[in-house]
């Protein structure tokens, strides 16, 4: 069965470029298009699409607009928005309103078919451009003071967590980290008191799942 696929850009030259390259791809066909907003909208119900390549700066309504729609309608339908916009805000609405990749239109044709298929197999697609935006966005979006090992123990503590964790002896830890076996019980101590821990068993669950260590 191919994949039916619904163009949606308010560029005929572009929905015509498009359809021609398409289907050259023998698993691929062109079902429908549409110039604006509505018409995908109406278009996605009639045809039942497995993609729709989805412009954003359509008349009557936005890519963005037609995607919420057609997604909470319909949870099957993939979209792949295919827009010239690169800034954050078109890509983190879009994401939002559930498509499921995100290309830019100077994107190479080989692209678009790859991000079809990946898509096709429940896989997200984004542009390298986009995959910068979408990381930058949420590392700025991470709580600054989000308790985790690597702000409540110092560099020296994790090490030694991490060796308590393998099983290591204090005196094989101290030997291998070049402490006295003092220093070492003392960097127990102070692990087991910051992280409120009074067990090695304890401190080894807690190593795994903060990947200090794996099991």
């Amino acid at each position: 069965m191919k994949i039916r696929i619904l163009l949606a850009d308010d560029h005929k030259i572009i929905r015509e470029g498009l359809k021609a390259l398409i289907e050259k791809q023998a698993d691929m066909e062109v079902a429908a298009e549409a110039q604006d907003g509505m018409t995908t909208i109406k278009l996605a119900q009639k045809i039942q699409p497995h993609i729709i390549i989805m412009d954003i700066g359509m008349p009557e309504m936005n890519g963005i607009e037609a995607t919420r729609q057609i997604i909470s309608e319909n949870g099957n339908v993939k979209i792949i928005a295919l827009s010239m916009h690169s800034d954050r805000r078109f890509v983190l609405e879009m994401l939002k309103a559930g498509a499921s990749g995100y290309l830019l239109k100077d994107s190479a044709f080989e692209e678009l078919v790859t991000a079809i298929h990946t898509i096709m197999s429940n896989q997200p697609y984004l542009s390298p451009k986009v995959t910068d935006i979408v990381v930058k966005e949420y590392l700025h979006s991470l709580p600054k003071n989000e308790s985790n090992v690597f702000n409540i123990l110092t560099v020296r503590e994790r090490e030694v967590l991490q060796l308590l964790a393998e099983g290591k002896s204090t005196k094989q830890i101290a030997s291998t980290l070049n402490l006295s076996v003092k220093t070492v019980e003392t960097h127990r101590q102070q692990i087991m008191d910051k992280l409120e821990i009074r067990s090695v068993a304890e401190l080894t669950k807690y190593a795994i799942r903060e990947g200090i260590t794996s099991l």
